[in-house]
């Protein structure tokens, strides 16, 4: 079925529903700082992207907090998964979802990857607690149909899959991500293309991509009109955006 949608690289830019596309820094800036730190977050935004990105878990004691892979390592090689630690007991480079809007600030789209069964509710609170405004930028993404009890609070919700799991075609997802109130799709750089796009767009559902490390890809997908590029190198992808796009417009908080 991929192979199927999959046509001459468009030459020309696609229109994207998003007036402006997001750039999100894909775990902060990963490819220059410690993935997932304030640093890599911090520095992500001076380079100028307008999205961060990271995954989330929670706590033995009920904290929101970024990690990609969810353990903690211990001596002699053990790991303990952080649902069984406190936040009081993380290292000290994992931040919890507070402490990192306390010092990146919340002028910036946020994609948080929900890595717990409880993360999204509680991404939803704290977020509502430390920066009411970035609410209605988060876009949280799993299973759509592990998002359906977030709906109707303001974040918007990402189906994160792949193309070749679409078992009922990409036609009959778009059309259930729209009646089910699913915002938007996350699929892999690979498996879009310029029709593709148009497709989920004609159901007004947003477009992502992801893994774009190169500028050729980068340039590519953003020609093809998505809605969000997601890199390790935000340096390049803004190069990219500029090029393809223009400059993009600040985010700012209202």
């Amino acid at each position: 079925m991929g192979r199927a949608w999959h046509h001459p690289e468009v030459q020309q830019r696609l229109p994207s529903l998003l007036d402006d596309p997001i750039a999100f820094a894909h775990r902060g800036a990963r490819a220059y700082a410690p993935e997932n730190t304030i640093e890599a977050f911090q520095l992500g935004l001076r380079l100028g992207a307008t999205g961060l990105e990271s995954d989330v878990w929670v706590t033995a004691d009920g904290v929101a907090v970024l990690d990609h892979d969810g353990l903690v390592r211990r001596s002699f090689g053990r790991s303990t998964p952080i649902a069984q630690v406190t936040a009081a007991q993380l290292p000290a480079h994992v931040p919890t979802l507070a402490a990192m809007i306390a010092q990146c600030g919340s002028a910036y789209h946020f994609s948080l990857d929900l890595k717990d069964a409880r993360a999204g509710q509680l991404v939803i609170d704290t977020v509502r607690e430390a920066a009411p405004a970035l609410v209605e930028r988060l876009w949280l993404c799993a299973d759509w149909q592990a998002l359906l009890p977030l709906r109707g609070q303001g974040a918007k919700l990402v189906d994160s899959t792949r193309l070749a799991k679409l078992k009922e075609g990409p036609e009959r997802r778009a059309a259930t991500l729209a009646s089910e109130g699913i915002d938007a799709v996350n699929l892999h750089h690979t498996d879009w293309n310029g029709g593709l796009v148009t497709l989920f767009h004609r159901f007004s559902r947003v477009a992502f991509g992801w893994d774009m490390q190169e500028p050729f890809i980068l340039e590519r997908s953003l020609r093809m009109g998505l809605d969000g590029v997601y890199s390790d190198h935000p340096d390049r992808m803004m190069d990219a955006y500029r090029a393809q796009v223009g400059a993009p417009h600040p985010v700012v908080d209202p």
